[in-house]
């Protein structure tokens, strides 16, 4: 997989403030896209989570977490492995059925489809708003594209993950304002333990509401801080 060097995504450090994550870019801190969203879900989104932790039990809830957390970090190793071509193997049982689900992803989403890709785990960053951190962006079928890939333990239908495509497109805002590109399509590639991919495109005016959206959870936030 060829890399094309066009564009120099900024260095970066990850720190917490007040619990929760923010980049440090060495000019100043921001809090990442997903304390922005995590911190201004709706309160039914919240309710849904509080009942299935109370449904399943607290520790129970917690070892369902962190496993796929396990899993989706093991799982976008992998997948990088194969972008810079080096090899890479996990003989954990955590490891091998993540082989197994980054394969599926592959041999799905990317194979023929990636002619070049420009970073992995890129830092992007909106000046004194926001940063955060994409698992590729890359051209796809001949078009720039930003790409996140996501574990799943069960099937997605569109309507359950818009954070998603909330997240995808203030990645694809702030490229183009710091790089004058105009990203106008964001993938979710995804896969389930008993290996079923899913792909969801966001694009053109799909694209469009969803960083409107994030603005709108963007401005929340500050005003949450300010309170």
């Amino acid at each position: 997989m060829k890399h094309n060097s066009k564009f120099i995504y900024p260095t970066s450090t990850r720190a917490s403030i007040d619990g929760h994550r923010h980049y440090d870019l060495g000019t100043a801190k921001l809090p990442s896209v997903t304390t922005i969203l995590s911190n201004t879900q709706p309160p039914e989104k919240m309710k849904a989570l509080a009942a299935w932790k109370l449904k399943v039990g607290e520790v129970e809830a917690a070892r369902i977490v962190d496993s796929s957390a396990t899993r989706g970090t093991a799982m976008h190793k992998i997948i990088e492995s194969f972008l810079t071509g080096q090899y890479h193997l996990d003989l954990t049982d955590v490891g091998r059925n993540a082989h197994t689900m980054a394969q599926t992803i592959i041999d799905n989403g990317l194979k023929n489809k990636i002619t070049e890709y420009y970073g992995m785990e890129a830092t992007l960053y909106y000046p004194d708003l926001y940063a955060g951190a994409t698992d590729l962006i890359c051209q796809h079928l001949g078009k720039d594209c930003i790409i996140d890939f996501k574990q799943t333990n069960k099937p997605k239908k569109r309507e359950w993950i818009e954070d998603y495509f909330i997240q995808v497109a203030a990645y694809a805002m702030a490229h183009d304002q710091i790089y004058g590109t105009q990203i106008d399509k964001c993938i979710i590639m995804m896969c389930d333990p008993n290996n079923l991919y899913q792909e969801f495109v966001i694009r053109d005016h799909e694209l469009k509401n969803y960083k409107h959206r994030f603005l709108r959870r963007l401005d929340q936030y500050y005003n949450q801080i300010k309170k």
